[in-house]
């Protein structure tokens, strides 16, 4: 059992050594499970803690009627690892003790910030606002696997609160709000045929590559500025591949193309956006020789800073704040009026790295912020 109650450095270690590739949580699950169901023990003479599963995502809070609710969430998943384990720690580049390993930014730390803040305050005098704690699976993998999204769907009383805060890698500055994400698959369908006698066949990468050329060419690189804050929108392909030997005429080729969207726009105008600059149709109505399907689509977080939750949190985290590159969980809150942030120890571009890593002070000064927080110092 990990005590949630040691520095959020060594909580950190302990979850980042337990190997939680995503759909593979159970381990880590009953990890925080029973960790928080000993705090609830401990605390049943102060304070009443509810404690729940739902698969593989655990929650807990406090009721005791206090002026405002902080919902702290954060994902228990990471990619896959990549000779990145045990957790070690050591000296960066700049030569700060730092914490190395899967999930050290992505988000384990993160995740030990809230469980230590709520295993020390749940049942203390000092708390000034009760709070809902969400540990949750999948992540890192297709929106329609996500343990907040099931959540959501299925007890959706738990994620409600006055703000809530992802602890999502952010350098331990506030984030505000998020990118949208559509994702498309665009398939081109051909003939096969001996390449020596290519007009017996359809050449399908042929097909696709004006398709590909109309990507290239539109001007997807746009900064939009929403409530002060500027966040950049991408339409890119990610990935494609066709090919059946060196010698034969492909009869199928295929790519994936993703569209990074800032907020104010919603998933229905990406989608429509996305198709007229393919050019192939949708869905339903595909150009004759291709295939599309949405393959994935997330929304976009407005900052929600105008908020009197968020613009307090904002000014007791010091008054900085910066716009979310890339999509989180924010999305969900936001989209049930629930104004949230991203804030959390770690670079956010060594996520998924093998050389992924998080400075100890990142963890401190975050958790010191949090717990500042929650007694309202």
């Amino acid at each position: 059992m990990i005590d949630l109650t040691q520095h959020p450095i060594d909580v950190t270690r302990a979850l980042v050594d337990i190997e939680s590739v995503s759909k593979n949580e159970k381990n880590i699950a009953d990890v925080i499970e029973a960790a928080l169901r000993n705090v609830a023990t401990l605390s049943s003479g102060a304070c009443p803690i509810t404690v729940e599963r739902f698969h593989n995502t655990v929650m807990a809070k406090t009721d005791r009627g206090l002026p405002s609710r902080v919902v702290l969430a954060g994902h228990v998943d990471t990619v896959p690892i990549a000779d990145n384990l045990p957790c070690t720690r050591g000296t960066d580049l700049e030569g700060r003790d730092t914490l190395f390993g899967c999930g050290t930014v992505d988000m384990k730390s993160g995740d030990a910030v809230f469980l230590h803040a709520f295993a020390c305050l749940a049942a203390s005098p000092d708390l000034a606002r009760d709070m809902t704690l969400i540990m949750y699976e999948a992540e890192e993998i297709a929106a329609s696997e996500n343990g907040l999204r099931k959540l959501a769907e299925h007890s959706p009383e738990w994620l409600q609160g006055d703000v809530a805060i992802l602890g999502e890698p952010s350098g331990a500055v506030i984030e505000a709000g998020c990118q949208g994400s559509v994702r498309v698959k665009v398939t081109a369908v051909g003939e096969r045929a001996h390449s020596a006698r290519s007009w017996l066949g359809d050449n399908a990468m042929h097909k696709l590559a004006p398709v590909m050329t109309r990507v290239a060419d539109y001007d997807g690189d746009k900064v939009v500025e929403v409530d002060g804050l500027e966040y950049r929108e991408g339409f890119n392909i990610v990935m494609c591949e066709s090919g059946v030997a060196t010698n034969t005429i492909p009869d199928e080729a295929w790519m994936f193309v993703n569209y990074r969207f800032a907020p104010g726009k919603s998933t229905t105008e990406a989608v429509e956006e996305t198709f007229a600059i393919l050019g192939v149709g949708t869905p339903d109505h595909p150009v004759p020789g291709f295939r599309i399907e949405i393959d994935d689509e997330s929304p976009a977080a407005l900052p929600g800073l105008h908020q009197a939750a968020a613009a307090e949190l904002v000014d007791v985290m010091g008054g900085h704040v910066r716009p979310k590159y890339g999509w989180t969980d924010v999305a969900r809150f936001a989209a049930m009026g629930i104004p949230a942030v991203n804030f959390g120890p770690g670079d956010p571009s060594f996520a998924h790295k093998k050389d992924e890593q998080c400075p100890v002070d990142m963890i401190s000064e975050v958790s010191e912020r949090i717990l500042a927080y929650l007694r309202n110092e």
